[in-house]
């Protein structure tokens, strides 16, 4: 699957000063890792149960040893739980990964790119891989909520910031 986005026209004359025209293409797209657990079954307990859902969400990118490619890495952990007793129903992990060949963006903004918008690329697949796997694991498919990857992005900053702060001052 080719996905190309521009930001800026062709008709448009360069001016001096101007930004340079960014190009991102998704090169391929693929799942590293998987499991699901269907721990509900596994005890041999049944019946409607309320189920608490939590999701963890963990980035990761870095450069490919060719020109302007980058890997992009989602990780979820899908972690249900049932509301009256806490018993474990399912649990799901996946690691999903993106390659981007990217081109115009400024040094000093690549990070950020990599970490938000990569992801709102890959979130819709990794999205409905985990409404199918619920589904097919016996459990009405589970359809996550969309993510704030500039919020998840400036949270993660301010952790890492707050890390940093008493070792400074030691």
């Amino acid at each position: 699957m080719t996905d190309e986005t521009t930001n800026g026209g062709a008709a448009a004359a360069p001016q001096a000063g101007a930004q340079p025209q960014v190009k991102m293409n998704v090169l391929a797209q693929f799942i590293r890792d998987m499991s699901f657990e269907n721990i509900l079954a596994q005890k041999g307990s049944g019946g409607e149960v309320q189920p608490d859902v939590q999701v963890q969400v963990n980035l990761d990118a870095k450069k490919r040893s060719a020109d302007h490619q980058y890997e992009v890495a989602m990780k979820l952990k899908v972690d249900s739980k049932a509301k009256s007793s806490n018993d474990q129903l399912f649990l799901l992990e996946i690691d999903y990964a993106g390659v981007f060949q990217i081109e115009g963006v400024p040094e000093e903004q690549l990070h950020p790119f990599l970490l938000i918008e990569c992801p709102r690329m890959l979130f819709p697949f990794v999205r409905r891989i985990v409404a199918d796997t619920t589904r097919d694991g016996g459990f009405p498919p589970l359809n996550l909520e969309t993510i704030d990857f500039v919020q998840l992005y400036r949270a993660e900053l301010q952790r890492r910031q707050q890390a940093q702060a008493p070792q400074g001052t030691a």
